[in-house]
């Protein structure tokens, strides 16, 4: 394997998260982003272009910005609900390095309906028990700081948030915990939709059991690396050139 500077790893983990994003079902026309602040500067973050499709980004047209917004290295502009949104939240909390927001339909489903919210029906759904906030407030598209730092003010510590009438942010430590969250968020949100169409009662599980469930999975957290580097496999032998660097 290819050893790489932590920004050009970062580069191509962002890629590969989009990339799978894109194949998942994720993504919405070119809109949405994923950011992470650059390795070893604080003041700086990296986050995907405006105008292109996530399915055909490469490490090469990442951008990278300073707090301003103002771009330091790339090819591209950055659409501006991006940095309001991500730059905020990199700024008002140190502990988001990676903050992916989507549309993703099913998670995004729940945000339209009145006090949804992911329900404790599901062993996926566990994963998330006191780990998700809600912003009950829908203000329009997000451009300027003071609505960027309400909803980080509204996400608070958790590395999950539902946007009411809107869609969700992941954030995490790394990108390969950040999808992790992602792609089993919509999981669970999918399947919690299907029930609801059914039209009978969820079934809630006791907090008791959830608690320790949820335990159990942060235990096996070994899962998360290997999801990550399976899916860069996959798109080592289905997209020849995704991570190419020039």
């Amino acid at each position: 394997m290819t050893r790489h500077d932590s920004i050009t790893q970062a580069r191509i983990d962002l890629t590969a998260a989009l990339r799978w994003a894109s194949r998942h079902g994720f993504s919405e026309g070119i809109c949405n982003h994923f950011s992470m602040v650059v390795p070893g500067h604080d003041d700086r973050f990296l986050i995907n272009p405006q105008g292109l499709h996530w399915s055909e980004i490469t490490p090469a047209d990442i951008v990278m910005t300073d707090a301003t917004g103002r771009i330091i290295e790339g090819r591209h502009p950055v659409e501006p609900t991006a940095f309001y949104i991500h730059g905020r939240i990199h700024l008002g909390n140190p502990t988001a390095k990676v903050v992916l927001h989507t549309h993703m339909p099913y998670a995004t489903a729940l945000t339209t309906l009145q006090d949804g919210k992911l329900e404790m029906c599901t062993q996926n759904a566990f994963r998330y028990h006191q780990r998700i906030g809600y912003d009950e407030v829908y203000n329009g598209l997000v451009l300027d700081n003071e609505e960027g730092d309400r909803i980080c003010r509204a996400m608070g510590d958790k590395p999950v948030m539902f946007l009411r009438n809107h869609g969700v942010i992941v954030a995490g430590k790394t990108v390969a915990q950040a999808y992790d969250d992602l792609y089993y968020l919509e999981r669970a949100a999918m399947v919690q939709v299907m029930a609801m169409q059914t039209g009978r009662p969820l079934e809630i599980i006791p907090t008791q059991i959830l608690e320790r469930t949820a335990r159990q999975m942060a235990g096996e957290s070994q899962q998360i690396d290997y999801h990550f580097a399976a899916l860069k496999r996959l798109l080592d032998r289905d997209e020849p050139g995704w991570d190419r660097l020039t």
